[in-house]
């Protein structure tokens, strides 16, 4: 059976969103229990879903920056240092500046987007700039040109079958790590 496929920008398919890094100066600001993302949680992450990063802030801490609190099963993408970390939000969580995040419309599935991110991340690397370090702008994230199905369930469908190689891949990661241990 073939699916309808279409051309559009990742603005398309859901909000990009960036993040923000509440002052290290004021310790109120961490510690609380608002889950708070780096691109450094993600790079020990062996798994597709994150609950929390290895800090959390507070009220104060999210209300003193411009990070806001996104959804169960956003798309975490990290931007810079380095550009490419993919993992899906398994509860309300926030971010530093180091991502753009996707909050998929009620048209696409996170998790396709999950691996049309991971499938692109080459392509949105090469599309980073900056000297110190490369980066990727929310409106360079923004206008990033896809080909994704049309009907959400063709990419629920295609998702599913990509998920269900990852969930065995992940579940002989324990184990592997359990015999380790």
């Amino acid at each position: 059976m073939a699916s309808d496929w279409k051309e559009c920008t990742l603005a398309e398919l859901g909000e990009i969103v960036g993040g923000a890094t509440p002052s290290t100066k004021d310790e109120q600001n961490y510690g609380g229990d608002i889950a708070w993302i780096t691109p450094k949680d993600l790079s020990t992450l062996k798994g597709r879903f994150i609950s929390h990063g290895e800090r959390n802030i507070t009220e104060k801490g999210l209300h003193s920056c411009s990070t806001q609190i996104m959804p169960k099963n956003t798309v975490l993408f990290s931007s810079r240092a380095p550009i490419g970390y993919v993992a899906i939000a398994s509860n309300p969580v926030c971010t530093n500046q180091g991502f753009k995040s996707i909050i998929a419309n009620e048209d696409n599935d996170p998790m396709f987007l999950y691996y049309l991110l991971k499938f692109n991340k080459s392509a949105i690397e090469a599309m980073g700039s900056g000297t110190t370090f490369k980066e990727v702008s929310g409106n360079t994230m923004r206008g990033i040109r896809v080909h994704v199905p049309v009907s959400k369930a063709e990419q629920q469908r295609i998702a599913s079958v990509l998920a269900a190689l990852d969930s065995k891949i992940e579940s002989n990661i324990k184990v592997n790590d359990n015999l380790a241990a």
